[in-house]
């Protein structure tokens, strides 16, 4: 090639790079406006913190009946308290016991307003897998994302508070089978009857489509117009799918006891169950959009009659 065609030729890719690099950038602003003008209900930045502390090394991997579970769950109690959350019954402990797993539940209460006596469960376990071949499984997405949603709905029940009373409840040993979730609604505090609907958020904080999925509403129709109709927040795809994740995280136990839940999950990826599973390698603006919209979604469900 001769010289003069060379020359072109790197001309023209600087061009093109120039002007690729200026439209991607252009995107990333015009993404960053966009991202500031959402109203939040909860402060994000304590969002982000507290899944950070959750999946540090520290932790060990919070799995059930281990020192990094006993360090979550003396965690959870105490954020608990800093908001104002209540014990649903004589503390915040649930302990269980199924053979050789022993482990407990951490459960809130906010009185509701209006109908006190109609209960709203919402959930995330803190629970995972530990330490394997010397690596530690810090679970981030899975669950520490599910937990600090909690705190950010603990946070705007301060400034909003519920009609219907709230259970927050961070469960055990969900990564054993559902123990901890399974023995709560089998031993419910309150009477089974009063449990009026379950919103269990499992792996929240990630994904490469800004897909939020809600199961639920296959098994529980009056769900899904109140699904159809909630505000997203950002550029969140909230959609109604994977019927086949019925059994597969806390709301098993509900659903078996004919309670209504909703499931907010995103799809499986490549850190799934995974030591990489990782602080870094959340999505922040997708969960703050996530946290936001199911903040949305519970907002309607409380003006129902439940």
């Amino acid at each position: 090639m001769s010289s003069s065609k060379i020359l072109f030729v790197v001309l023209v890719t600087l061009f093109i790079s120039c002007k690729t690099e200026k439209k991607s950038e252009k995107v990333k602003q015009e993404n960053s406006v966009a991202q500031k003008k959402i109203s939040y209900d909860f402060n994000t930045a304590n969002l982000l913190s507290h899944v950070k502390e959750l999946s540090s090394d520290s932790y060990e991997g919070r799995e059930t009946g281990t020192a990094g579970a006993t360090k979550a769950k003396n965690y959870i109690i105490t954020e608990f308290k800093k908001l104002d959350v209540k014990p649903l019954g004589e503390d915040f402990g649930q302990p269980f016991q199924q053979k050789e797993i022993q482990g407990e539940n951490i459960i809130g209460f906010i009185k509701g307003s209006e109908k006190p006596d109609a209960y709203i469960v919402i959930s995330a376990h803190y629970d995972h897998e530990g330490i394997k071949g010397g690596k530690i499984y810090n679970g981030a997405d899975d669950d520490a994302s599910g937990i600090s949603a909690l705190f950010a709905f603990a946070e705007y029940f301060q400034k909003q508070p519920p009609k219907h009373s709230v259970i927050l409840a961070a469960f055990d040993a969900e990564e054993k089978g559902l123990i901890g979730s399974y023995y709560f609604v089998e031993n419910s505090i309150v009477p089974k009857t009063q449990l009026k609907l379950n919103i269990n958020m499992d792996m929240i904080s990630r994904s490469d489509k800004n897909e939020l999925f809600a199961v639920g509403p296959q098994h529980y129709q009056q769900y899904k117009p109140i699904i159809e109709s909630t505000k997203t927040s950002g550029n969140i795809s909230l959609k109604i799918g994977h019927k086949e994740w019925t059994e597969m995280s806390d709301h098993a136990g509900f659903h078996k006891a004919k309670i209504p839940f909703i499931y907010f999950g995103v799809e499986d990826h490549k850190d799934y169950h995974k030591p990489t599973d990782d602080y870094e390698n959340i999505h922040p603006i997708f969960y703050t959009n996530t946290v936001q919209t199911i903040i949305s979604f519970f907002k309607k469900v409380d003006l129902e009659k439940l």
